[in-house]
C-alpha cells in the first residue's frame, strides 16, 4: 500500500535542465500557505540531490517521492516543516531489514506508555509497506512518515492502549 498524498499545486518541469526545477519550485513555494504541498515534477537528474539539500536550508519537507507515469519523478514538497512531534523514544534501525526495524520498534512500543511516540528510522527497502500493514493490524497510530534522505524514512509511532 502506498501512502497518498495530495498536491494542492503541480509543477511540471519536466525538459527544463537545473537549477531550473528547483527556482520555479522556490517562487511557487513562496506564494503558498504553511501546511501546503507542492508537487514538482522533473526528469532533471541533479533536481533529485538539488531538492534534499534544499530541504536543509529551508522551512520545506520532502514528505514523498515517486516515479511518475507519465516520466520524470515527482517530488512532494510541503512548506513549513510538519507540527513538531516530540518522541518519547528513538529507534534508528538503518541498516537493519525486514521485519527486524517492526521487531524492534514493537519490543519498545510494548514498554511504553498509552500516548506515547515512537520515532523510528529505517532505510530498509520493504519497510513503508509494512509499517503500513503492522499499523493496520496492531492497535498503534501511525502520527506522522517523513522521507529525511531518499529511501530513508521517519514513522512517528503512537501507542493508543
Amino acid at each position: 500500500m502506498t501512502t497518498q498524498v495530495q498536491a494542492n499545486i503541480t509543477l511540471d518541469m519536466k525538459g527544463t535542465s537545473c537549477p531550473g526545477p528547483i527556482l520555479g519550485a522556490k517562487r511557487l513555494v513562496d506564494e503558498m500557505e504553511a501546511g501546503q504541498i507542492l508537487l514538482l515534477i522533473s526528469d532533471c537528474p541533479g533536481t533529485h540531490d538539488d531538492v534534499f539539500s534544499w530541504t536543509k536550508y529551508t522551512d520545506v519537507e520532502v514528505v514523498k517521492t515517486e516515479k511518475m507515469s507519465a516520466g520524470g519523478t515527482g517530488y512532494y514538497i510541503r512548506k513549513g516543516k510538519t507540527k513538531h512531534l516530540a518522541p518519547n523514544a528513538v529507534l534508528d534501525i538503518r541498516g537493519v531489514h525486514c521485519p527486524g526495524p517492526i521487531v524492534e520498534a514493537k519490543k519498545l512500543l510494548n514498554g511504553m506508555g498509552k500516548g506515547e511516540i515512537l520515532e523510528l528510522w529505517s532505510n530498509c527497502p520493504g519497510i513503508r509497506a509494512d509499517i503500513d500493514g503492522w499499523i493496520k493490524a496492531t492497535a498503534f497510530e501511525l502520527v506522522d512518515t517523513r522521507e529525511s534522505a531518499p529511501g530513508e524514512y521517519q514513522f512517528y509511532i503512537r501507542k493508543t492502549k
